[in-house]
Parts: C-alpha cells; structure tokens; sequence
C-alpha cells in the first residue's frame, strides 16, 4: 500500500530526561519506516492536572500546544513505562487533556500504538492493556500487535542507545505496521 508519508507524536509517558523510554523514543525515530515522521509532543510535564474548572476558554498554553500537536497527527505512539501496574499519572493526565472536546477530542479516531519495557519481567504488559482500555472512549483505534513489551529493558541498553540488535528489528517491524494501521483509518 502506497502514501505519502505518516506524521506521528509520540507521548513519553516518564518524565525523567535519562530514562530507557527516552532511549526507546529516540530508537524509534531512528528506525520509522521511510515517510513516517515522529516527533514528540509537547512536554506533557507542562501541563496542569485535568480540572473540569480550568477546561474552559482560555484553555492552558500547554494544553492548547498539545491539543494543536495532536489534531495535526496522523497518528499517535505511546511510549511508557509502567507504574503500580499501570499507567503513569503524567500520561493519563495527558490522555484526560486531550479527550476533551475543542472543537473534538485530538484523540477521536487517531490511529494509536504502544510501546514500553521495564527493569523487571513484566515488559509494561499492564500498563499497555490499561491504555489500550482507555483510548476505547475515543473510538481510537489502537494497534495491538506486533507488541513492544520489553522485559529487562535496560539489558537492551548501551551507551544511552537502544543496543540490542533482536530490539531494534522488533521496535522496526512495531513501526511497519503502524504506518499501514494509520494508513487504513486515514480518509483520502
């Protein structure tokens, strides 16, 4: 299937600026198929906690330069951990943000995939399940496979760099398939 190329923001959903999900971020910028552009939201650290009294005109500047990053994206990746089984506060703060209705919910109808790992055996396995779950109030389609869930995440790691050869072919076919998952809900 041919197109012209998938713009995609990446929310990371650790805030700390060494963390092995900015490593995974910057390994798949690195390995997006030809015309797939991926670049990171607006800080989602910015923004301030979902309050119904402040989701009103004028809307936060952050939460205006997300909603604005996310309206313009043919697709959205989710690269996080995963805290107390589930997703990071920060995340589904923004997730909260950007469901909400200016003129309509810069997640309705976006294509979406997730990608995450941990110290320990579980990969984010949770994490992803929990997330999956909550793009469904939006209708976002979310890819499920191939999954990125990545168990002793940090052995994967050298130098800052996303390392492991079997990681990296993995992380490049997950991104494959996400320009054709984006490619079947785009209108033409």
């Amino acid at each position: 299937m041919s197109h012209e190329g998938h713009h995609v923001v990446a929310l990371v959903g650790s805030l700390r600026a060494g963390s092995m999900h900015r490593v995974l971020f910057n390994a798949a910028v690195e390995l997006a198929p030809p015309g797939m552009i991926i670049t990171e939201s607006p800080a989602i650290g910015d923004l301030p906690h979902y309050n119904a009294d402040i989701d009103l005109d004028p809307y936060p500047a952050p939460v205006l330069a997300l909603d604005a990053a996310l309206h313009a994206a043919d697709g959205v990746l989710f690269i996080s951990p995963e805290y107390n089984y589930s997703v990071p506060g920060v995340l589904k703060n923004a997730i909260d943000w950007a469901s909400r209705a200016r003129p309509k919910s810069a997640l309705r109808r976006k294509p979406s995939a997730v990608m995450g790992g941990s110290i320990g055996i579980s990969g984010s396995m949770r994490m992803q399940y929990h997330l999956r779950q909550m793009l469904v109030f939006n209708d976002s389609p979310a890819m499920v496979q191939p999954e990125v869930i990545l168990p002793k995440m940090q052995d994967r790691i050298v130098d800052g760099r996303l390392s492991d050869a079997p990681t990296r072919e993995l992380v490049a076919k997950h991104l494959a398939a996400f320009d054709q998952w984006i490619a079947r809900f785009k209108t033409p």
